[in-house]
């Protein structure tokens, strides 16, 4: 506990939040946990969210909840016209942690030096938001919070995984022990890839696919090529016994002109030549519905960055028009700007944008939960951005980036976002509804080997 800090007086006016007038000589930085005793001895917890350096020196935050006996409730705070302060004390964290449920240890606290950092798994029900520039650790990090997730949860994963970083998720570091690792031996990961052997093929079903996600592939608009588009509607019928490329022969050599159109606008795109169709491997979306654990999708094997928007767009639609079902799952999309920027216009890759636009804003109610991972946010579709209620932010040395951020993350207090680009590499931001309090926090290592990694200067 500082020295000085019972010599530091609070008030609050309206029973959310607190001010400090003379914090002159304090060790109380933003982030800090600190107590509050009131003149009538209720004691609060409160977070610094703000530490001017002018004359003299203030101190801003949020109440976050009444202390007693049976731990914190975070639902009850109150006015006061004058209360002492006193640093958090570990067992007073400990409350917190135990009262909000935050059990996933993803690392120590920064700014309460050895503490443990957790997040609180029952929040992975909010979207969120997951940014750090190139070098800041991103994937890595995500990787340790997402090894906690599986171990510790049965809520089915699903990664959109275009670099290949998560496909050794399932394998073990040789020192690996505790309960997260016992667990995670326990856990059925699924990793398909484009080139892998049978019943592990990353495949999508064209015939499967809704009308107008077939059109989007087939660059079809439905005024623009109506004869076309009307041909692939009253196709059904026929492709009912095998996909449209099986039949491509047939109406190559049809009597219809509009038929023998439709054939060499596939022939001329090339679809036939792409590795993504089913055939008679079980398509993505009859594997994801069966449930494991974990499904990663290894994306970045196609021969074409098309066929990573089929198969996305293949999924999202099978996700989306089963809702109703309401069987929670949580799609996390590693360098979210490949399916998700705003600047896509290719109609498939702005089919999947939409649908993930969708998703962002009427899913969460259904279950359908996006954690989205990428270097910047303007790489992210505002629609989708703003919808986020969680948010990791690791290393960013951009001001118009993190003011950005300040913009869309209101709950992340700005003297902690404005720490970014200082952080050391594994060091992050967690601020929302995931986490007890925003937190600056070293990741812990990892359990799981890395799919990836960086290539290193070769040296003489």
């Amino acid at each position: 506990m500082p020295a000085d800090s019972a010599a530091l007086s609070a008030r609050s006016d309206d029973g959310r939040s607190f001010i400090v007038g003379d914090a002159a000589g304090s060790a109380f930085v933003a982030g800090s946990l600190i107590v509050i005793v009131g003149g009538n001895g209720r004691r609060q917890l409160a977070l610094v969210e703000e530490r001017s350096e002018t004359t003299p020196v203030r101190l801003r935050g949020r109440l976050v909840g009444e202390l007693g006996a049976d731990g914190i409730d975070t639902r009850a705070s109150h006015a006061f016209e004058r209360g002492s302060i006193e640093a958090a004390d570990a067992r007073t964290v400990q409350a917190l942690h135990d009262t909000t449920g935050a059990v996933l240890e993803v690392g120590v606290n920064l700014t309460e030096p050895g503490g443990p950092a957790r997040l609180l798994p029952q929040r992975f029900n909010r979207h969120t938001f997951w940014c750090g520039q190139s070098g800041s650790g991103k994937t890595y990090a995500l990787g340790v919070v997402l090894e906690q997730l599986i171990a510790h949860t049965a809520l089915p994963v699903v990664i959109f995984d275009p670099n290949s970083d998560f496909i050794r998720l399932g394998e073990l570091l040789p020192d690996a022990d505790g309960r997260t690792a016992d667990a995670l031996r326990q856990r059925d990961i699924r990793v398909l890839r484009p080139h892998a052997g049978p019943g592990s093929r990353l495949r999508a079903a064209f015939l499967g696919m809704p009308l107008t996600s077939k059109a989007a592939i087939l660059h079809l608009d439905p005024v623009a090529d109506r004869e076309e588009f009307n041909e692939l509607i009253h196709l059904r019928t026929l492709i009912e016994s095998g996909e449209l490329f099986d039949i491509l022969p047939t109406m190559l050599a049809s009597d219809s002109p509009v038929q023998r159109r439709l054939a060499q606008r596939v022939e001329n795109l090339g679809l036939l030549d792409w590795e993504v169709w089913a055939g008679r491997d079980a398509p993505v979306t009859e594997i994801v519905d069966t449930r494991p654990d974990v499904t990663v999708l290894d994306l970045g094997g196609f021969s074409t960055p098309e066929q990573q928007l089929v198969v996305a767009l293949a999924l999202l639609d099978d996700l989306w028009a089963r809702r109703e079902e309401r069987r929670p799952v949580l799609l996390v999309i590693d360098e979210a700007h490949n399916l998700a920027s705003p600047h896509l216009d290719s109609p498939i890759a702005v089919a999947v944008r939409e649908r993930l636009i969708q998703i962002a804003a009427e899913g969460r109610k259904f279950g359908l939960w996006l954690l989205l991972s990428t270097q910047r946010p303007s790489k992210v579709h505002p629609g989708i951005l703003s919808q986020c209620d969680n948010l990791a932010l690791m290393k960013m040395t951009s001001p118009a980036d993190l003011d950005e951020l300040g913009t869309y993350f209101g709950y992340a207090p700005t003297a902690l976002l404005e720490r970014s680009p200082w952080f050391r590499q594994g060091e992050a931001l967690f601020a929302g509804g995931f986490a007890p309090t925003p937190s600056l926090v070293k990741v812990r290592t990892r359990l799981t080997r890395e799919g990836g990694g960086d290539v290193r200067v070769p040296l003489r």
